[in-house]
């Protein structure tokens, strides 16, 4: 790491191998397609090495990393993304955090249906699910109001929810 701080270019490539993948699987996901994920996983790389004298303790480079990358993830989709005014139907959040509709179904299942979300919901959901943030967080991070944020996350659920079932019913 210290190498790498410095400028060196065969220990910052062996940072990238190290994390690129991993990396690149956030931006996919929250971006819903490769070329943009290609292009924010480059510019977090350029953003994280330009910034790395910041970094005081090294075992911190992954979740540092990472908030770079959800960071670059946001001011994405806050240029490319336009919000849909709140429907009715996502105004009450029924409690569906306790059914198991998702028992039976492969994480690459999920994956490829959570990518293929309309952008703001693709982008709550992953931001409240995958990294924690609260909906006021989310809210504050992409400049829209609480209530969007929690309408779109029950659309991006329901939304899941049937094309995952669907499935299901498709292929057993």
């Amino acid at each position: 790491m210290r190498k790498a701080t410095l400028g060196d270019d065969e220990a910052r490539s062996m940072l990238y191998e190290q994390f690129a993948q991993k990396m690149f699987s956030i931006c996919v996901r929250m971006t819903g397609n490769r070329p943009d994920a290609e292009d924010i996983l480059q510019e977090s790389f350029i953003t994280a090495f330009n910034s790395l004298h910041q970094l005081r303790e090294q075992h911190l480079f992954e979740p540092w990393l990472r908030r770079i990358i959800v960071t670059e993830c946001i001011r994405h989709v806050k240029k490319v993304v336009r919000w849909q005014p709140v429907e009715e139907e996502f105004m009450n959040f029924p409690n569906a955090e306790t059914d198991n509709w998702l028992q039976g179904i492969s994480f690459e299942q999920i994956h490829q249906e959570i990518k293929a979300l309309p952008g703001g919901c693709r982008e709550v959901f992953n931001l409240y699910v995958i990294e924690n943030y609260s909906h006021q967080q989310i809210a504050d991070a992409l400049e829209i109001t609480l209530s969007t944020s929690k309408s779109q996350y029950h659309r991006a659920r329901q939304l899941l929810k049937e094309r995952l079932l669907k499935q299901l019913v498709r292929h057993g």
